[in-house]
């Protein structure tokens, strides 16, 4: 049996015994003390993206009269969440903001939560059951995958030859999406072809070691596309090992401190940032519609950047931050 079924079983008894007395709303109701109250689980942690979700989150949730707790995994993994998930059978929150690191795994753990009468609302990812969440704000993440192609077709200038594209795990509705949205987009420009998408884990280690590898059976690799901070990082140091830094067109997705600092220096040539602090906010606002009986909006789109070295400066506020 798979570690997130167990840890869904194990999460099972726990709610159920903690659907005592001192309860609104009767069994299934989250503590009186804790209607003021929200949580967030973020992908994992000490990441700038959800960093800078957090911070928009936070001065949401404090200028509306709420309370917010952050609680992330130490990897971007099911299992790890699913345990931080868990962790708030017997003192539920009011609402729960999450970005699901698994579009199936994550959808029991989430479902017990919400059986407790708590308000879920996705930020960043999503469950493939829409039946769940109240609300999901997110990127256009396909449209965020065409606007990489656009741009690496603008970098590369007519000049003929492969790319590769790097996605971090199967099953994570943001990244897949943007490398799909990359894949079709790409197809307009007869000059370029993908060489397919290979997936990374999420590691920065294991995106070099692909790029090393391309490198190596591509001779004609002129761009690459990584479609989320680790791939990115990892991209960026497989072509600095081989000493092909500017000469293959790197295009990253979103825009922390490193990736930055990477496209000042010339090792990214492009970034398509998100608004990070936008989808906090943004989540915030509809955890707390749905508390106070108010409209919510069942699926919202933060809007995203395509940042170069020339306008990088133009748009700094798109930068994400290490600590709010």
């Amino acid at each position: 049996m798979k570690l997130v079924q167990i840890a869904g079983l194990a999460a099972t008894a726990v709610l159920l015994a903690a659907c005592g007395s001192g309860q609104v709303g009767g069994s299934g109701g989250t503590p009186a003390e804790n209607s003021k109250r929200l949580t967030l689980i973020p992908g994992v942690q000490a990441e700038p993206f959800y960093i800078s979700m957090q911070c928009g989150a936070q001065a949401e949730a404090q200028k509306l009269g709420y309370t917010l707790d952050t609680s992330a995994p130490q990897k971007f993994d099911a299992a790890l969440q699913t345990e931080k998930v868990n962790a708030l059978g017997s003192n539920p929150p009011a609402a729960l903001l999450i970005a699901p690191t698994d579009d199936t795994a994550m959808l029991a753990p989430i479902q017990q939560v919400a059986s407790r009468g708590v308000k879920i609302v996705e930020v960043d990812t999503s469950l493939k059951d829409t039946s769940v969440a109240q609300s999901s704000i997110s990127s256009d993440n396909t449209a965020g995958g065409q606007l990489a192609a656009d741009t690496l077709a603008q970098l590369a200038g007519g000049q003929s030859g492969s790319v590769l594209v790097l996605d971090t795990i199967a099953g994570t509705s943001t990244t897949n999406a943007r490398a799909a949205g990359f894949e079709e987009q790409l197809k307009k420009y007869p000059n370029l072809k993908s060489v397919g998408i290979q997936f990374t884990q999420n590691e920065p280690d294991q995106a070099a070691s692909k790029v090393t590898a391309a490198l190596a059976s591509t001779p004609d690799l002129v761009g690459i596309f990584a479609t989320n901070l680790n791939t990115g990082e990892g991209a960026a140091t497989g072509l600095r090992n081989a000493g092909k830094v500017g000469q293959v067109q790197l295009v990253g997705f979103d825009a922390s401190p490193s990736e930055v600092e990477g496209l000042r220096n010339g090792e990214y040539q492009a970034l398509i940032a998100q608004d990070p602090a936008m989808i906090g906010q943004q989540g915030v606002q509809q955890a707390v519609a749905a508390l106070e009986g108010k409209p919510v909006t069942r699926n919202l789109t933060a809007p995203l950047h395509s940042i170069t070295k020339a306008n990088m400066d133009a748009n700094s506020q798109y930068f994400y931050k290490q600590s709010c």
